[in-house]
This record gives structure tokens, C-alpha cells and sequence, in this order.
């Protein structure tokens, strides 16, 4: 069942440039506000749509991963609203969802940014974080330093682990996590996947931004997006998968040269 996802609807700056739409799709583990710093930024020329994946944030949750319901989900939240075509924005996660949405949906696309991910299916990369994630016992945890103690056996990245946590709150002093981390166990070779392979997936206007410190798109990859993506243009920036939280100004800078120059 297809269901409306929770979003957050920020107003331009500039009232008489509110048909000018930016839609922003945070990556795995996350939701809407991790991307505030281009939502800031971008806020002064678009009306911005920050929007929580299923299964993440406050969101409904699913009973199975499966692109096409979640870029469906996507398409449905913003009809809901009365957006038919908008700019979409999407890191990690966020950016495949996105760009399986510019496949099934093209005439909804003016354009689309892609934040270091490619079109392709990737190997296990995030047994740590899960590891970490599973180690944490909700009934048994005191408060987030409990957390944060279980988790960093797995994870000792502090910058992960502070990202991680920002989904960990409580209900009526229950410890919970905001996103569906067991279906996100369950279904994680379904969302490493890439259902659109060999595939012209979307021949509009595609902007990928490769963080320069982070494997996630390599030179290998470049014929394959070349092949999906046939109109597709690319920037690399000195700094990990993270980009758009090391390189704020850069990468806004690029995002804001690309859509209205």
C-alpha cells in the first residue's frame, strides 16, 4: 500500500519564486534534516522539500524494501501537495530513490543532482554500522551514552556515530529508533541493488557530485552512468561520501550554478 511520506514544506525567500520547487531525499539511516545545510542555502531561490523516506524518519514504514513503491511513495507525497515537477536533489540512498523516480516519472523531473552514488549495485559496505546498530539494546539502554558506549564496539567513527543517534529518541521512556532498522537488515541486498541496470534510465538533465575521498562512484562507473544517464555531467569535491556536510558552500554553490544558471 502506497502511503503519504512525512515532509517538511519550506517556503522561498522570494514569495514570487514559490513555483520554483527543489526536492531534497536524505540517504540510508537518515531522514529530511540531515540535508538542512543545502535546504538553508537553496531556501533563498526555491520553495525546498525536505522529505523522509519510507522506513525512515517519521515516515510510515514498509514490510519490504522495493524501489518502484518507494520512489512511488515519493511521487505520490508531492502530488499530494500539488508539485508536478520539481528539481530533485538526493544523496546516497536518496539518490537512487531518486533517480528510479526520474525513470518511472521523467515528466516530473526539471532536473536532477545525484550526491556520490552511482546507478549501479554495490557490494556489503555498512556491516559495521549494523553491527553497531544491533549491538544497541533498546530495553536495556539508559540513556544515549549507554548507546553510544554499545555502538562504538562496531563503529568508532564519532561523526557516524552522532548521525546514527540523531534517529534514536524515546516514547513514553522507551528508547526507539526512527528508522526501520530490522526491514532495513532484512531487505539490505534489495537496497544495495540496481534494478535498472542496462537501462536508459533518464535522458533530462543530470548533475552527479562525487565526493573525491569516497569509493562510492569510481572511474569504472563512468560508462555506466554515461549509458543511463546519456545527458549527465559530473563534479568531483575534495571531501568524503559526506559531501554536502564537509563542503557545505561548495557543494550548494555547485547545486545553486547548476539549476539556475
Amino acid at each position: 500500500m502506497l502511503e503519504i511520506l512525512y515532509y517538511t514544506d519550506t517556503p522561498c525567500l522570494q514569495p514570487h519564486r514559490n513555483e520554483n520547487v527543489l526536492v531534497l531525499i536524505h540517504g540510508l539511516f537518515g531522514s529530511g534534516d540531515n540535508l538542512n545545510a543545502i535546504k538553508n542555502e537553496m531556501q533563498k531561490d526555491f520553495r525546498v522539500i525536505s522529505i523522509d523516506l519510507p522506513d525512515h524518519g517519521q515516515s510510515p514504514w514498509s514490510s519490504t524494501f522495493c524501489f518502484e513503491n518507494y520512489a512511488k511513495q515519493v511521487a505520490l507525497t508531492l502530488q499530494s501537495i500539488g508539485v508536478t515537477r520539481a528539481n530533485f536533489v538526493g544523496h546516497s540512498l536518496g539518490g537512487k530513490i531518486a533517480m528510479y523516480l526520474s525513470h518511472i516519472n521523467p515528466i516530473m523531473f526539471h532536473s536532477l543532482i545525484v550526491l556520490d552514488i552511482a546507478p549501479i549495485a554495490y557490494t556489503p559496505r555498512h556491516q559495521n554500522v549494523i553491527n553497531g546498530l544491533t549491538a544497541v539494546s533498546l530495553n536495556s539502554i539508559e540513556n544515549r551514552r549507554d548507546a553510544k558506549d554499545k555502538m562504538s564496539i562496531f563503529v568508532d567513527d564519532a561523526g557516524t556515530q552522532s548521525f546514527l543517534l540523531k534517529s534514536l529518541y524515546q516514547d513514553n521512556e522507551i528508547w526507539k529508533w526512527r528508522f526501520n532498522l530490522n526491514l532495513l537488515v532484512q531487505d539490505y541486498e534489495k537496497l544495495s541493488a540496481w534494478p535498472l541496470a542496462d537501462k536508459t534510465v533518464f535522458d533530462g538533465d543530470v548533475l552527479f557530485i562525487k565526493g573525491s575521498k569516497s569509493d562510492y562512484i569510481t572511474t569504472a562507473d563512468q560508462s555506466t552512468i554515461m549509458s543511463q544517464f546519456p545527458n549527465a555531467k559530473a563534479k568531483i569535491v575534495d571531501a568524503g561520501h559526506w559531501l554536502h556536510a564537509e563542503k557545505p558552500r561548495l557543494v550548494n554553490s555547485l547545486i545553486t550554478k547548476h539549476l539556475l544558471n
